[in-house]
């Protein structure tokens, strides 16, 4: 698994997306046990409820063509589009990983200054609700 092209692709889907609210740009890239990558970005709306995260956005691409085997996912963001921090998955998007993906899933976290943080997805949803 090539970390850093999964994180340089997240990166580059910080410039597609739409958050005229919240101004926090969000990009991820989706590595499948095949080794293809879906990337997806944050798109906000004024309704709130029908926005989806990045990595929602990487998911449901990937499943809509039929994957469902992923080996792990990259996430970057920051307010304007500059990762001054790491961006952790919310829990809607950790609840959609749960359903797709193993509890060895690699979720991948970038500060954009040369420091990475991997956890799995047990890590960060301990516990979860599966069938």
């Amino acid at each position: 698994m090539d970390t850093d092209l999964l994180i340089q692709t997240a990166v580059k889907m910080l410039d597609f997306s739409y958050v005229p609210y919240s101004h926090f740009h969000v990009g991820a890239a989706l590595l499948t046990k095949s080794g293809k990558i879906y990337t997806g970005c944050n798109i906000e709306n004024a309704a709130y409820g029908p926005s989806n995260c990045a990595e929602r956005t990487a998911i449901f691409k990937a499943v809509s063509e039929g994957e469902k085997e992923f080996q792990a996912i990259a996430v970057v963001g920051g307010s304007e589009g500059k990762i001054e921090d790491f961006c952790p998955p919310c829990g809607v998007c950790r609840q959609v990983m749960a359903e797709f993906c193993d509890k060895d899933f690699k979720i991948i976290l970038s500060n954009g200054k040369k420091e990475v943080k991997t956890f799995t997805l047990s890590d960060l949803l301990p516990e979860s609700f599966s069938l």
